[in-house]
């Protein structure tokens, strides 16, 4: 019997772009190559009021690239960079790559244990690093890792604002042991690397998961994935040269990663950086760089909305949003427009993935599921098949709720140094996602929820998802998130954490109460607990384990 998803209906909502995409480069560096040879004297970085050119960065990963290999680094050699959204992470990138090596991203919210196991399971034989982070936390951890050397760097650095919001207290250190970075460029400026020939199958970045499931793995990102999902960013959702990027996700994501600096490197156009997400910077990094994309999450987009200082023309300047990490409520949607004028669209991908999966198309209009109210994530993006599968791995019909399953140039090869994880997650190179959705017969995708999130009261299945869309439609509702905790009489109950918008109030009854009109009697949450914030990762994604714990 044929699979419905082999028909790949969602071709019809292509627009105009090639239902199979075909990069023209093998590899990352060829990407930044074609950018480099396009626009030589464009502004390839945009921070604070620091510019660095296209030529300029090239030149600066020749120096670093040749500095790397006078010290020992080579082809598959791995280098860490442990930094906030500042140009030396893209000079590091591109250096790496001249190098012939691979690029380890790790989480400046990292400490001690988790930045020691990243350099343990990498095997990382340089690390840079924030020198405030070194002294804080990398100083007592590199001497029991492979590190060979440290270089340090500050967000001082390549600019010279000086944000007293951003960098109050910050001042420049050296480090016994370390070398600075943009000291170590300057002593070899001028000189070429020689290099290695990398193809589509050379690992370009391992980039760790976040470890919900377990410990964190390394995703090993080749050069074809992420040439591949730049150019998708660019050519599907419409990431095109004649604009600016923001970068508003951490550049250590596979958001950051691939839609801000891969098609930055690509269309090519100039990528904005503000250290780190402070809403009232951004907003001033909007007014000042007037961005024409982003890609990020719809807590951070929210952040904006609510500041004091927001207007309707600070996204004056955009063509084209997209949200990924979590998810968006139809309520968020129609929120962000109203303020904005602008249609926020969905994009759905993980690590593994390199980003995008899954994407509304530009412009098109993204549906709402009549029965759960759940958004729409997208169709398929080029070249890319998507399935819905039971626990057996049989393929579902449409409409039906099962397991999200990808096959596409953007799949990963697998996970550093763990085959046994690579063969569960990726079997023949088809990443099982652990998200549950369905698809409609025109090839939307509808993210339920995490498998593992799923919540059983009295026997019935309770997707958290649709309870926190329910709670996000009331007026007062800033964030929901939605567990399941123990229950003598059902097993387990829903209960709801909640934070308000500011100048807003409600009572737990009253949101409770809300969502029993709204919902079936075994969905709607028994308990609700209204907080200032929600815990989230660094790239805005709720943590409802830590809810639940």
């Amino acid at each position: 019997m044929t699979s419905p998803y082999d028909g790949r209906p969602w071709l019809s909502l292509y627009q105009g772009v090639d239902a199979d995409l075909r990069p023209e480069h093998d590899n990352a560096l060829d990407m930044f190559r074609h950018g480099l040879a396009v626009d030589p004297d464009g502004a390839a970085l945009l921070y604070f009021d620091g510019v660095i050119s296209r030529t300029e960065l090239d030149e600066l990963s020749d120096a670093l690239a040749a500095a790397l290999e006078s010290r020992g680094f080579g082809p598959g050699d791995h280098l860490a960079v442990y930094l906030q959204n500042v140009p030396q992470f893209v000079i590091c990138m591109v250096a790496a790559w001249k190098a012939g090596g691979v690029l380890v991203s790790v989480n400046p919210m990292n400490r001690a244990r988790e930045l020691k196991y990243v350099l343990d399971d990498s095997a990382a034989k340089i690390l840079v690093c924030l020198d405030d982070l070194y002294d804080t936390v990398a100083r007592d951890v590199v001497p029991d890792t492979a590190v060979e050397l440290v270089l340090t760097t500050s967000g001082l650095d390549l600019q010279t604002r000086n944000d007293p919001r951003i960098f109050a207290g910050v001042e420049r250190r050296r480090h016994e042991g370390t070398e600075d970075l943009l000291e170590v460029v300057e002593s070899h400026r001028g000189q070429k690397p020689n290099g290695a020939p990398l193809t589509a199958q050379d690992v370009a970045f391992l980039t760790y998961t976040s470890g919900t499931t377990g410990v964190p793995k390394g995703a090993m990102n080749t050069h074809g994935n992420v040439v591949f999902n730049a150019t998708v960013y660019r050519d599907f959702l419409h990431f095109r040269p004649g604009g600016s990027v923001l970068g508003i996700a951490p550049l250590f994501h596979i958001t950051g990663l691939v839609g801000h600096i891969a098609v930055g490197l690509l269309a090519p156009m100039p990528l904005v950086l503000a250290f780190r997400f402070d809403p009232a910077v951004v907003l001033d990094a909007l007014i000042e760089h007037r961005p024409a994309y982003t890609v990020g999450a719809i807590s951070a987009l929210n952040a904006l909305l609510l500041h004091p200082d927001f207007t309707r023309d600070h996204f004056s300047s955009f063509r084209s949003i997209y949200s990924g990490g979590a998810a968006i409520a139809p309520a968020a949607e129609r929120a962000f427009k109203e303020a904005t004028g602008i249609t926020v669209h969905n994009v759905y991908g993980l690590t593994e993935t390199t980003s995008p999966m899954t994407g509304a198309p530009f412009g098109a209009q993204q549906p709402v599921d009549p029965t759960s109210g759940a958004l729409s994530v997208g169709v398929p993006v080029p070249s890319t098949i998507v399935r819905v599968q039971d626990d057996a791995g049989r393929d579902l019909p449409f409409g039906e709720i099962g397991e999200i399953v990808a096959e596409g140039p953007q799949v990963v090869a697998g996970y550093w140094g763990k085959p046994e994880e690579t063969a569960k997650s990726i079997p023949n190179g088809a990443l099982h996602s652990g998200d549950v959705g369905f698809m409609n017969e025109e090839g939307w995708i509808f993210i339920v929820d995490r498998k593992k999130d799923m919540i059983n009261a009295s026997g019935y299945k309770v997707w958290p998802r649709e309870v926190e869309d329910v709670l996000a439609e009331h007026p007062a509702v800033r964030e929901a998130a939605v567990v399941g905790v123990p229950d003598e009489k059902r097993g387990e109950t829903v209960k709801a954490f909640v934070s308000l918008k500011p100048g807003f109030s409600a009572t737990p009854d009253e949101l409770i109460a809300h969502c029993k009109e709204r919902m079936a009697a075994y969905k709607y949450p028994r308990m609700l607990e209204i907080i200032d914030e929600l815990p989230k990762t660094v790239t805005g994604k709720i943590l409802r384990r830590e809810l639940r714990d």
